[in-house]
């Protein structure tokens, strides 16, 4: 549950930020993909998924959260010679928690993607996909046909999921399947899932596949582990950072676009605190942009409104987050915040430097912490909260004493 507040926020803030925006469209685009001419790079990435996908591999993609899988998946999608030699269906498992709710969305998602395509394969939909038909709905006003699958109506789900992978194989074109947070799976109450889908996928001649997941341990564990049925299944691929000259100058010319100018080195201290991460990069750039003037130069003093703007929009998801964190993992939150970066956790120094209780109580707080994807370890053994903006509001509004007040100025386009 406490991942989908993270993804709730995405949306509402992408609300708040379409509100602010005049007649120009704001380029720095967040949480989805409008084209090409708002992408920025992963070029060599593009042509790498596009050669697995032209050689018939399925392929694992693999990277931490808010990187740009997704938009590097739905970039793919959308690239011509892709859209006409494939079908291609994006299955987002983000916020399933069974097998059932898994074969709903991807019912959903394939019943809008065949309302676009060829006439032949539409109209096949139900005669194969039998199990799907409780969806079909009439308008009580219009008449018209509509579909509308609800989770509690799929009764049958591994009918339904064996009649969804006929389906695909029947297409008039191969088609590609991408799962967006594959690893959801795994939490599935089901037993065996990876292995009954592993059995589907084998027989399918036509169609391949692209796993997508951000939790990097459980994916490796399911597609590099030989006791694993997904082992040496796929192609895997990681997917990096944008380099910091390649997002600079994709920044300057968005600001370009808009009769705009940004100085690089703002943008390089956005980078830099954001860690390279793209949706922060995107954030930032979208508050920062909306605040230059048209004609206007946006320089490093920019930053500090445009984060503190981001902050307060914010807030109240990160005081809900906070306020179903148990009592030992938030003093240890505090702590991670506090530091920054945490290093030797378990020492007695860092225990009697933040106050603390005992080792074994930190082990105890750290495991919930990292379940709920708050915080991550380096290969170094350093931690840090993941969620950047997160440890900019502890460390600002709430573990310092001189800012505790919560004193938010929000700042308006000049």
């Amino acid at each position: 549950m406490q991942r989908n507040y993270y993804k709730y926020n995405n949306y509402k803030h992408n609300n708040y930020i379409m509100a602010h925006q005049n007649n120009q469209p704001n380029p720095f685009v967040i949480g989805k993909y409008v084209s090409d001419e708002f992408f920025c790079d992963r070029e060599k990435d593009t042509e790498l998924v596009k050669k697995q996908i032209s050689n018939g591999r399925n392929m694992t993609l693999i990277a931490d959260r808010r990187i740009g899988k997704s938009g590097l998946i739905s970039h793919v999608f959308a690239q011509p010679d892709i859209q006409h030699d494939y079908y291609t269906i994006i299955v987002d498992l983000f916020a399933t928690n069974s097998l059932s709710e898994m074969v709903s969305i991807w019912g959903k998602e394939l019943y809008r993607q065949v309302q676009i395509q060829s006439k032949s394969w539409r109209d096949k939909f139900f005669d194969v996909l039998t199990s799907l038909r409780v969806g079909l709905k009439y308008d009580p006003v219009s008449g018209m046909p509509t579909f509308d699958l609800g989770m509690g109506d799929i009764s049958m789900p591994k009918l339904t999921l064996d009649q969804i992978f006929d389906y695909l194989e029947m297409a008039d074109k191969p088609c590609v399947v991408a799962f967006d947070e594959f690893q959801q799976i795994m939490y599935y109450p089901e037993k065996n899932i990876e292995a009954l889908l592993r059995t589907y996928i084998q027989r399918c001649k036509k169609t391949q596949f692209i796993f997508a997941g951000s939790r990097k341990h459980m994916m490796t564990e399911m597609f590099l582990s030989p006791a694993r049925p997904f082992y040496q299944s796929t192609i895997n691929l990681g997917l990096g950072l944008i380099p910091l000259e390649i997002y600079v100058d994709f920044a300057q010319k968005m600001f370009k676009r808009g009769e705009k100018a940004i100085e690089a080195d703002a943008v390089e201290e956005i980078y830099n605190t954001y860690h390279g991460v793209t949706w922060y990069l995107q954030l930032l750039m979208n508050e920062m942009y909306y605040l230059t003037p048209k004609g206007g130069t946006c320089t490093k003093e920019s930053i500090e409104p445009a984060i503190q703007n981001t902050l307060r929009v914010q807030e109240s998801t990160f005081l809900n987050l906070l306020a179903n964190i148990p009592p030992r993992q938030k003093e240890l939150l505090f702590a991670i915040a506090k530091a920054g970066i945490a290093e030797n956790i378990n020492s007695s120094e860092f225990i009697q430097k933040y106050k603390l209780q005992s080792s074994s109580s930190i082990q105890s707080a750290l495991k919930g912490l990292e379940e709920k994807d708050i915080v991550i370890c380096s290969v170094d053994k350093k931690w840090r909260i993941y969620d950047t903006l997160l440890e900019q509001y502890i460390r600002r509004y709430i573990v310092n004493e001189e800012k505790s007040s919560n004193g938010f100025v929000y700042f308006e386009k000049k």
